[in-house]
């Protein structure tokens, strides 16, 4: 079921670009990318599962021309980090798919800038599990760089959602987080391990619905910090992997992209192509540092970033 009042609203209210050459992005204190799983764009945007998401998207900003990079899911969580699938071509497990090259992370650390990955149901800070429960390190993506691999103080930034609730609690979060939900939770679905109906991939409404609800609450949190409420300026970033239809755009399909700002764009959509490059730049140029790989030359997210509106 669509939502036509509201996505007619929001299309009317909004400024609609395409093909425009954007100014620099401002700069950024803190950026939380939000990663789910498996949606394309139409399954998600104007459909009535998922009434939160459609609430951001119609306060915030989203793009409506947003592409993921590849199929499946493990080498877009890579490019979203290091700017490359680096020759990844399935889910395999990380120290076969392992990456010796730089990533975010390392920007990260030498920049002195903060970071951490929010995994849902991760074991332990810095686990080295493949599978455990409904957590997945497929999704992962720091854990493919050797970099991180191989360290044991970037592996501790690896962390799980009680750390998430902490940080938010005492307004200590970083720079720049990923966060992943469960499996149940980030709309990939799952069978066994104890998950309950509305996570089996084939009640796909109730899926939707389950991950929509996670992503309201991951926003709370983040939003009732005094740093979302202050002069510092923050973003929130809703996107997905990859389709579940086979896409080709992009190499990934078409997906979701909402970007939430504390003062930023209100009631906009971009009409302008993006991918995966696209948000890891704009996230490096937001944060003082320098593109990587193919995100040299992805188009900048500035409309989307900009602040004052």
């Amino acid at each position: 079921m669509l939502f036509p009042l509201r996505l007619a609203a929001l299309t009317a209210a909004a400024l609609i670009l395409n093909g425009t050459s954007p100014a620099a992005v401002p700069r950024y204190d803190h950026i939380f990318v939000i990663v789910d799983e498996n949606k394309d764009l139409n399954r998600v945007i104007g459909r009535s599962p998922a009434p939160h998401i459609n609430e951001a998207a119609l306060t915030y900003g989203y793009a409506s021309h947003y592409d993921a990079v590849a199929h499946p899911s493990e080498p877009n969580y890579v490019a979203l980090l290091g700017g490359g699938t680096f020759g990844i071509h399935d889910d395999g497990p990380f120290t076969k798919n392992a990456v010796d090259a730089p990533s975010l992370a390392t920007q990260l650390d030498a920049a002195h800038l903060s970071w951490k990955g929010y995994y849902e149901d991760i074991p332990a800070p810095g686990s080295l599990v493949t599978y455990h429960g409904l957590y997945a390190s497929k999704h992962s993506g720091f854990l493919n760089f050797l970099e991180v691999q191989r360290d044991p103080a970037r592996l501790a930034h690896l962390v799980g959602f009680d750390e998430l609730d902490r940080d938010a609690a005492s307004d200590r979060l970083p720079n720049f987080a990923l966060i992943v939900p469960n499996l149940c939770n980030d709309m990939h679905g799952a069978m066994g391990n104890g998950a309950p109906p509305d996570c089996w991939p084939m009640r796909a409404s109730a899926l939707i619905a389950r991950g929509d609800t996670a992503f309201a609450n991951i926003v709370e949190r983040l939003t009732a910090t005094p740093m979302w409420k202050s002069a510092q300026n923050v973003a929130i970033v809703l996107t997905y992997d990859e389709d579940d239809a086979g896409g080709t755009e992009g190499g990934g399909g078409r997906v979701p992209l909402v970007v939430m700002t504390n003062h930023g764009p209100r009631h906009f959509v971009d009409a302008t192509p993006y991918t995966h490059y696209s948000l890891l730049r704009t996230i490096e140029e937001s944060l003082g540092l320098a593109p990587l790989a193919s995100a040299q030359h992805a188009t900048l997210m500035t409309p989307l970033f900009s602040l004052g509106h």
